[in-house]
């Protein structure tokens, strides 16, 4: 069973909980990193700890939410090895898959809504890496973290 952690702010507590419900409804396993309040907090912590469960191999990918989804994204992808994008619509989604192999999708919960999310992740989670030339690209990108 694949593990999918699950991080989210205050401004993605219920859609968090409406695609946690749709992942565990398709079979995955599903571990919630995020803030089940929706009291003010930062998004970093949260998209931090995603991240470094996806890194250790806790869990073998990651979903994140917040008000647009770029401020979480942005602190997962500080993470040396993350590769997190955000996705307003399901071929992004794909894409990033395929070409960028990312590991972590993001959404905002202020752009779009539940079932758009459900599609976007869908399409991303049944999108597999092309490998290639797109290998080659992503070497290029991962070896910027060693500079």
């Amino acid at each position: 069973m694949t593990k999918i952690g699950i991080g989210n702010d205050h401004a993605g507590v219920e859609l968090k909980r409406e695609i946690t419900q749709h992942l565990q409804d398709q079979g995955y396993e599903v571990w919630n990193y995020g803030t089940d309040t929706e009291e003010s907090c930062s998004y970093s912590d949260y998209g931090k700890k995603v991240a470094k469960a996806v890194v250790s191999g806790e869990v073998e990918k990651g979903i994140l939410i917040c008000g647009t989804g770029i401020g979480i994204s942005l602190a997962a992808n500080k993470v040396k090895g993350i590769r997190a994008a955000v996705c307003s619509e399901p071929c992004s989604a794909r894409l990033s898959k395929q070409h960028n192999n990312t590991n972590i999708l993001a959404f905002g919960a202020r752009i779009i809504g539940p079932e758009m999310a459900k599609m976007i992740v869908d399409e991303w989670l049944a999108a597999e890496f092309q490998g290639g030339r797109h290998q080659e690209r992503v070497d290029l990108l991962m070896a910027i973290e060693e500079e």
